[in-house]
């Protein structure tokens, strides 16, 4: 029982708990057995709640066993991505500055989670702050992909898409400031939403960058995804960039799955030199799914996407220097104390606790930042990089004047072994070079699970991206693909996880 309520989606225990086939109980109890088993290799939690996952749990079944009416993913347990505020449980954002912070309220996201009685079983490990794309510059060490323990599985949310891909939840909650939510899920073979920017409230939600930050859903399924995708949305009057109007019908889409008569387009600068072969391969055998399925494939450009990956380097920097100001050391978190002071100064302090408490990749971020922002660089440095967002946008809104979805592999390479590209920035950077458009322009991205690179049998992705507050076009295009891929492939594609295979065995 433990193994197939693991194994089996959202959507399947939603309807288990609903049946009375299984309690609330039992399936957050088989999910943290699970995680006993596995995590210790897959490290994708920072903090388990065993406790207060039952506690939720047991009061699901007691409103159930009353004939209350629950939501529909009442009893269905989640993982939250530790950037994410919530009440009584340890908030870090993967950084030593935040060790032991406790926030005493919940993020908008995480009070919806709680109202629809979805347990949650703890929060998932992070790169410091949200910076990065392999999970490697947690202050916690490394999450591990699961499909290889020795491969990076994405990041910021590295351990939000293992979690899920190692069977230890079903679902879980990630941010996406430039791909964090959708490369993961490419390198892991699970599915990965970016809501439209204001799709979800930010509320709670520890800022790095304000006008990229977004939270959104991590899955194993397109239709979870919607699922989940409904529960957190919605308009917030706590969060001032929330969008004041209701949640595309994504559900309704996932269930339909159809892409007749819809134009998808290809583009142009996001496919082809710089990308994996195998990689690219299984792109195009997925758009092939999608034309046999009765889309109309059409190419686009965009040339200002060849400055996305620069522009955002700006943006993101700066914005993350304002942001991070306020770990001072005087109000919580860390305080350390500067050696050899006897009477240390407020800024002493501040700067011995910055120092200590704050990872390499966020003081690089910091620095550049406060650089591009610094008189006499500002215009030059920042003002071109809103510039180039500008055109950024102006590139999204032609394209979709041609194509109802834009489409391109979600990375550019599979996941690559842990260490690789630690000292070489550029190259981490790089892996982004596909999802950040997206970002910088505040619009809609999905990931897909595509199939398995020829070279080395790992996973790939597929994005699909759609004009803002057209969330539900990359359900349908999602759904359709995933059942195509899923009747080619003979099952579902993180069914021939090799690692997977050994854990589960183990457990």
């Amino acid at each position: 029982m433990t193994t197939d309520l693991t194994r089996s989606t959202a959507a399947e225990l939603a309807d288990l708990l609903a049946q009375g086939s299984v309690s609330a109980r039992e399936v957050a109890q088989a999910h943290l057995d699970r995680t006993a088993a596995v995590d210790g290799a897959v490290h994708s939690y920072l903090h388990v709640d065993a406790e207060g996952a039952l506690a939720q749990a047991d009061e699901v079944d007691r409103r159930r066993s009353t004939g209350e009416s629950l939501h529909r993913l009442a009893g269905v347990p989640i993982a939250v991505k530790d950037v994410m505020a919530t009440r009584g449980l340890p908030t870090t954002c993967g950084s030593r500055i935040l060790q032991g912070w406790v926030p005493p309220y919940d993020a908008t996201l995480v009070t919806r989670l709680r109202e629809a009685g979805m347990p949650i079983l703890g929060k998932t490990n992070m790169d410091e702050f949200a910076m990065g794309s392999s999970t490697e510059h947690s202050a916690y060490g490394p999450s591990r992909n699961p499909w290889d323990l020795e491969r990076i599985p994405g990041g910021s949310g590295g351990g939000s898409s293992s979690v899920v891909a190692s069977f230890q939840a079903p679902l879980a909650i990630g941010t996406d400031t430039g791909g964090s939510i959708r490369q993961p899920a490419a390198v892991t073979g699970t599915v990965g939403t970016k809501p439209t920017y204001g799709g979800v409230s930010r509320y709670g939600l520890v800022a790095l960058a304000s006008s990229l930050d977004q939270a959104g859903p991590c899955t194993r399924t397109v239709l979870d995804a919607a699922l989940l995708h409904e529960v957190i949305g919605g308009h917030d009057p706590m969060d001032s960039t929330s969008i004041d109007a209701p949640v595309p019908p994504v559900v309704e889409a996932a269930r339909r799955a159809d892409v007749k008569g819809l134009r998808i387009g290809i583009v142009r600068e996001l496919t082809g030199e710089g990308f994996q072969a195998g990689v690219q391969t299984r792109f195009d055998e997925a758009v092939q799914h999608l034309v046999d399925a009765g889309a109309e494939v059409v190419e686009v450009s965009c040339p200002s996407f060849t400055y996305a990956l620069a522009a955002y380097y700006l943006i993101l920097p700066s914005e993350a220097s304002s942001n991070l100001a306020k770990f001072d050391a005087m109000r919580y978190g860390l305080r350390v104390a500067p050696d050899g002071v006897a009477d240390p100064s407020a800024e002493q302090v501040m700067a011995a606790t910055r120092d200590a408490g704050f990872g390499d990749e966020v003081k690089r971020r910091i620095i550049l930042g406060t650089y591009a922002l610094s008189s006499g660089y500002y215009d030059a440095y920042y003002g071109s990089a809103q510039k180039v967002r500008r055109l950024i946008a102006n590139d999204f809104a032609a394209a979709f004047e041609r194509a109802d979805v834009l489409v391109s592999p979600t990375a550019p390479t599979t996941a690559f072994r842990l260490g690789d590209k630690l000292d070489d920035p550029m190259a981490m950077y790089l892996n982004d070079i596909a999802t950040i458009p997206a970002n910088l322009a505040g619009i809609p991205g999905m990931s897909v699970p595509s199939g398995l690179a020829e070279e080395d049998s790992l996973p790939t992705g597929f994005q699909i991206l759609a004009p803002a507050m057209a969330d539900d076009r990359l359900y349908a295009v999602g759904a359709a693909l995933e059942a195509r891929l899923t009747a080619a492939w003979g099952g579902a594609i993180l069914d021939r996880s090799p690692s997977l295979a050994a854990t589960t065995k183990e457990a």
